[in-house]
């Protein structure tokens, strides 16, 4: 099961468009481009999302196909980490079948959507095959309740513990989506307490993003950064592309090794 990379970038997410900073890649090509120039920046893998001709957020096999093996041709080394964000219109049963269809070797799953009704057999079924398919399900965590979720799907056996992943993320539901990293740590301490073994990382919302990375780095966790999240470094500028905001983490990264 492939284990997280140390820096993995998000470049564009389910919602944000060239609006918001005309660097964000919506077509295939786009994110190619941005997953070489991220890899060169210091970026061990990509959390890539996918859009339709309107620019629109999907999960579409055909087009999970086309960008994995698009990138495995310009840039073999990285990671691609597919998503089944729902966006409020995929059922769990579609992101399920999503991850059927593409067979990944990564994706990211929150926990709140795939179980919006709690456990169901067909969630722990999915579980299970995607462990013994080897595809390495990063769980998304949003909060204490998440976590709490986490543990209880541990302990009853509907999550298998082996190769576990998952993502802390800051600053989502916060007002203007400002990561703070003194919020960071309890979560830390309990998912830990939740999973000793896990495999976690953290991405955060907003100017905060390079501090709270910075917090995770230091405490023994991984990094998400990108245009998901953030679009500006830690002293309020605007980046120019992913590619400036995975070297500002590279950086912290390199500091933290000595």
């Amino acid at each position: 099961m492939k284990p997280l990379p140390q820096i993995m970038v998000a470049p564009n997410g389910a919602r944000k468009t060239k609006a918001d900073h005309p660097a964000i890649p919506l077509t295939i090509a786009e994110t190619v481009k941005t997953a070489r120039l991220c890899h060169a920046a210091g970026a061990g893998g990509i959390h890539a999302h996918v859009r339709d001709t309107a620019g629109k957020h999907v999960l579409d096999a055909g087009l999970y196909h086309e960008l994995m093996k698009e990138i495995a041709a310009a840039v073999p080394e990285m990671a691609v980490q597919i998503t089944t964000e729902a966006v409020g219109k995929y059922s769990p049963a579609a992101q399920r079948a999503l991850v059927r269809d593409v067979n990944p070797a990564m994706v990211s799953i929150a926990l709140r959507e795939m179980l919006p009704d709690g456990v169901s057999s067909e969630a722990t079924d999915f579980y299970q095959w995607a462990n013994e398919a080897d595809i390495a399900v990063q769980h998304i965590l949003y909060d204490q309740p998440d976590i709490d979720m986490l543990h209880h799907l541990l302990r009853d056996k509907s999550i298998p513990e082996e190769g576990l992943q998952a993502l802390l993320v800051l600053g989502r539901y916060t007002a203007n989506q400002v990561s703070d990293p003194d919020d960071l740590q309890p979560l830390i301490t309990s998912l830990l307490t939740a999973a000793p073994d896990v495999d976690w990382a953290v991405c955060a919302f907003g100017q905060g993003e390079t501090i709270c990375l910075k917090a995770a780095i230091e405490a023994g966790g991984k990094a998400r950064v990108g245009f998901e999240n953030s679009c500006l470094h830690a002293d309020g500028s605007t980046a120019k592309d992913n590619a400036e905001r995975v070297l500002e983490i590279s950086k912290l990264l390199r500091f933290a090794a000595g």
